[in-house]
């Protein structure tokens, strides 16, 4: 389920987009159906692509398996809508602490300049952000930044799911994302 948001901030898109489809797992859809919290949160960046050459937010919860063939209708005032993602390889940098504006733009940037070195080809400048805990939690936080790689030449990626490539930092996972 997705929630687009316009916003300057990736950290006000993120919890604005975040609260409404909180919403929709707490029975903000036309069933009322309570559906369980998955991992991650993620929130994708389109650089200039928002109002005054900001950038756009997509910020998505995977649904658990047994909503993703009929997922409950959201309400139509969260303005949700549902997103099938398919498969395509991504390069995955970890990073710890808090998602922040200062830090995500940071850990996207080491990314892409990672990728300029190796041979995966990065063809756009929107990436993703995934964040695994919860807002309590302050210790031992874990979250990713994904870049889309073209896959085309990457048989691995394609075959067999999951190739690491180490570099000096950070390093870069390719995967076949199922959403």
């Amino acid at each position: 389920m997705s929630a687009h948001v316009d916003h300057l901030s990736f950290h006000q898109a993120t919890k604005f987009g975040f609260h409404r489809l909180f919403q929709y797992i707490q029975g903000a859809n036309l069933n009322f159906s309570r559906i369980p919290m998955t991992k991650p949160v993620l929130t994708s960046i389109v650089p200039g692509s928002g109002p005054l050459n900001s950038s756009a937010y997509s910020v998505r919860f995977y649904l658990p398996l047994k909503f993703q063939d009929d997922p409950p209708v959201p309400l139509p005032e969260i303005h949700l809508k549902p997103v099938r993602w398919a498969g395509h390889c991504v390069a995955v940098s970890k990073f710890s602490g808090f998602a922040r504006d200062r830090n995500v733009v940071k850990e996207a940037e080491k990314l892409v300049a990672s990728l300029a070195r190796s041979s995966w080809v990065n063809s756009t400048s929107a990436y993703s952000v995934a964040q695994y805990d919860s807002p309590f939690k302050l210790i031992g936080r874990v979250n990713e930044v994904w870049v889309d790689v073209d896959g085309s030449e990457l048989d691995d990626c394609r075959s067999n799911g999951i190739q690491v490539v180490r570099n000096a930092e950070p390093t870069l996972t390719a995967l076949v994302s199922p959403f």
